[in-house]
């Protein structure tokens, strides 16, 4: 494996990640000292030409910078293997737009894991607008060797789909934190011993499914279709602006450890959670 990034410190930037993910990929039943350490596994290249001549797939992880993306894209594309695999992981920006400057423009898709991206099994896969089918099926092949659940989207759509999800959530989450009817911590205590154990065993059409009784959601729907429609405008449209930011910002501090902590502690959970689900974590991260 191959790592390019003009940053002139990414090797231990990136060595000193992975030794913190490390007693988690471990537990996993996967072997990192090959990584970790400098054994010749995991190669830093400089020059982005020869870091993609060889590749079978390449996947681009920059800053969400349309611009940035395009020139790399099309860099990219005039050094790597006309077979080479493409895929950008773009968080909202589409591959219609990002492939602009390519010449083949059908060979890029979007394949965008979500974090923490050791453990978390979804990709999205997310073609542009002349993006060889092909393309798409290879994607999915490749994503799964990976021991992933890639999904691919039918319509390509900025933000796709987990993200758009998330952001809806969160500027909820936003408007009741900012309204003082709950803090931070409260809120997150709410979400994750109610919708957030039920979304991990069924997601959000299936749990109203199965809240519509035997009818399952169209009586869901029939019985609660006004009351549903009549809450949407009282959701809020928070701002983010200078006092809200504070206000999120300040209450921030009082979470029960570092950051580092608690991507730790939230990293064993999620193995946790994925065993009592029955899913083996070993297989599901390849």
């Amino acid at each position: 494996m191959t790592v390019h990034d003009p940053r002139p410190d990414i090797e231990p930037l990136v060595r000193a990640s992975l030794r913190a993910v490390a007693p988690t990929l471990v537990e996993l039943g996967m072997e990192v000292g090959n990584l970790v350490e400098d054994t010749g596994a995991l190669v830093f290249e400089g020059n982005l030409a020869a870091s993609v001549a060889n590749a079978d797939v390449v996947q681009e992880s920059v800053p969400e910078r349309l611009e940035l993306k395009q020139q790399l894209w099309a860099a990219i594309e005039a050094a790597a293997r006309p077979d080479a695999l493409f895929a950008s992981s773009s968080s909202g920006l589409p591959a219609t737009t990002i492939a602009e400057r390519m010449r083949q423009p059908e060979r890029l898709i979007i394949g965008h894991p979500f974090n923490p991206p050791h453990l978390i099994p979804l990709v999205e896969l997310v073609p542009g607008a002349r993006t060889d089918r092909a393309v798409a099926e290879r994607a999915v092949a490749f994503y799964r060797a990976m021991g992933k659940r890639p999904q691919v989207l039918r319509t390509e759509i900025a933000g796709f789909v987990a993200n758009r999800l998330q952001s809806a959530l969160f500027r909820g989450a936003v408007h009741l934190v900012g309204q003082g009817v709950v803090t931070e911590q409260e809120l997150d205590d709410v979400v994750t011993s109610s919708i957030g154990m039920r979304w991990a065993i069924a997601g959000p059409f299936q749990t109203f499914h199965l809240g519509g009784g035997s009818g399952g959601l169209p009586a869901f729907l029939e019985h609660f279709r006004t009351t549903i429609e009549e809450g949407w405008p009282a959701l809020g449209a928070p701002s983010l602006d200078e006092p809200t930011f504070a206000l999120l910002s300040e209450q921030a501090q009082h979470f029960d450890g570092t950051v580092e902590q608690l991507a730790a502690r939230r990293d064993q959970a999620i193995v946790r959670l994925m065993r009592a689900l029955g899913q083996d974590p070993a297989q599901a991260n390849g």
